[in-house]
C-alpha cells in the first residue's frame, strides 16, 4: 500500500456492549439512542462496510486506517473475523477499548492479524478514574500495558478531562511515563443534551492554565520514551501564542477539527456520523456509498468553516477552529464558538 498517500479514518464502532457505564461517556448519555440502536452488524454486513470503505479510498486515493471501539470492541460477536477481513485487505488498525478482556493469548493474536495499537483510558488517578469507570479498572489498565507491549502492540492512553480530574492530570502524566506508555493524549469532555454530568466544563482561562500546567510536564518528560500526542485542537492557539508555530495566510485547510474532512463515524446500526462525539447522523453504510455520504449535501454542511462566525477573524481559522463538538453540546450549535478558546473575538 502506498504510504505516501494521505489518510483517511474511519472510527468504527462494531458494538455498544462494554464492562462499564463511564459518567463522561456520549454513548450512555444518549438515552434515546440506546433505545433506539441494540442492533449490531451481521458479519457480512460488517464485511460489506470494510469494502465500502475501501472503495471510498481507492476513489479519493488515500490510504485507509480503521479505529476499532465500542463499546469494548472485543464484546463484538463477530469480532475475530472482521479484524482477519480487515487484515486481509491490507488494511492498518487499531483498537479503542478495556483492559478486561486482554490477557497474552489474546494480544499475541491481535498482533498477529495487524493491530498496530491498543487505546486504554485513564481518567484520573486510581480513586478518580475508578469513581468515573468501573472499581478496579484503574490497576487492570496499568497492568495490561506490557502485556500489549510485549506482544508488539502499542500501548497509549487516554484522558477524557472534566473538572473532576483536570487537577490530576499533571500527576497521571507521570504515571504514564513510568509505566512505558508509548503514546499519551487528552480530549475535552463533551457535552451532550441530555447531560447527567453536570457542572463538568472549565473556563477557557482555567483550560489555558491547565495547557500551561501540562505543557511543563510535557517539556521535562519529552526524553522518557513517551510520546505526548497534541490531540487538542486548542493545543494550536496555545503554541502559536508562545511563538512555537508560525501560520501561512491562505485558504487552505492545514490543521484542526477534521470532521468533514478526514475522517467519519461508523455506529453498530450501520449508520455514519460526521463526528463520533455528538449527533451527527450523515447516512448508511448499508444502503449508500461511503463515496456519496461523504460528497453529500449533509456531510458538505460540515465543511462549512465560513459559518464559524466567531473564528471568521482569527489568523487560526485554517490550523484550529476549536472542537465544535464541545461547542455543539455546550450551545446546541455546531458553529459556536469554542467554550474553552480564550482568544477574544478571533482578535
Amino acid at each position: 500500500m502506498n504510504t505516501n498517500k494521505k489518510i483517511f479514518s474511519m472510527q468504527w464502532h462494531l458494538t455498544d456492549n462494554c464492562d462499564q457505564a463511564c459518567k463522561h461517556c456520549y454513548i450512555y448519555q444518549n438515552t434515546n439512542y440506546l433505545k433506539e440502536s441494540k442492533r449490531e452488524l451481521s458479519f457480512e454486513e460488517a464485511r460489506f462496510a470494510v469494502d465500502n470503505f475501501v472503495s471510498f479510498c481507492i476513489k479519493m486515493n488515500c490510504a485507509p486506517r480503521i479505529s476499532i471501539t465500542g463499546g469494548d470492541p472485543i464484546l463484538y460477536k463477530n469480532f475475530w473475523e472482521i479484524i482477519s477481513y480487515i487484515y486481509s485487505k491490507g488494511i492498518i488498525f487499531s483498537i479503542l477499548g478495556n483492559p478486561f478482556h486482554l490477557n497474552k493469548e489474546v494480544c499475541d493474536k491481535l498482533r498477529e492479524l495487524g493491530c498496530v495499537s491498543y487505546q486504554m483510558s485513564l481518567d484520573g488517578l486510581k480513586k478518580t478514574h475508578d469513581e468515573i469507570r468501573k472499581s478496579g479498572s484503574f490497576d487492570a489498565t496499568l497492568e495490561k500495558i506490557p502485556i500489549l507491549k510485549e506482544s508488539g502492540i502499542r500501548a497509549n492512553i487516554m484522558t477524557t478531562v472534566s473538572r473532576l480530574n483536570y487537577l490530576e492530570i499533571p500527576k497521571l502524566i507521570r504515571i504514564v511515563v513510568q509505566n512505558k506508555v508509548d503514546t499519551y493524549a487528552f480530549a475535552r469532555y463533551c457535552p451532550s443534551p441530555s447531560d447527567n454530568f453536570d457542572d463538568s466544563s472549565l473556563s477557557p482561562q482555567e483550560y489555558k492554565n491547565f495547557l500551561q500546567k501540562v505543557w511543563i510536564v510535557y517539556e521535562e518528560l519529552a526524553d522518557k520514551g513517551t510520546f505526548f500526542s497534541l490531540k487538542d485542537h486548542l493545543w494550536i492557539l496555545f503554541l502559536y501564542e508562545k511563538g512555537l508555530i508560525k501560520i501561512n495566510r491562505g485558504d487552505t485547510i492545514i490543521d484542526g477539527c477534521n470532521c468533514g474532512f478526514r475522517h467519519i463515524t461508523l455506529l453498530p446500526d450501520g449508520t455514519i456520523y460526521a463526528c463520533r462525539r455528538f449527533t451527527s447522523p450523515v447516512g448508511n453504510v448499508l444502503t449508500e456509498s461511503i463515496y456519496d455520504i461523504f460528497l453529500g449535501e449533509k456531510m458538505e454542511e460540515y465543511r462549512s468553516i465560513d459559518k464559524f462566525s466567531d473564528c471568521s477573524n482569527c489568523e487560526l481559522i485554517n490550523y484550529c477552529r476549536g472542537c465544535h463538538a464541545v461547542a455543539f453540546g455546550t450551545f446546541g450549535n455546531f458553529f459556536a464558538k469554542d467554550p474553552q478558546c480564550w482568544k477574544k473575538n478571533g482578535k
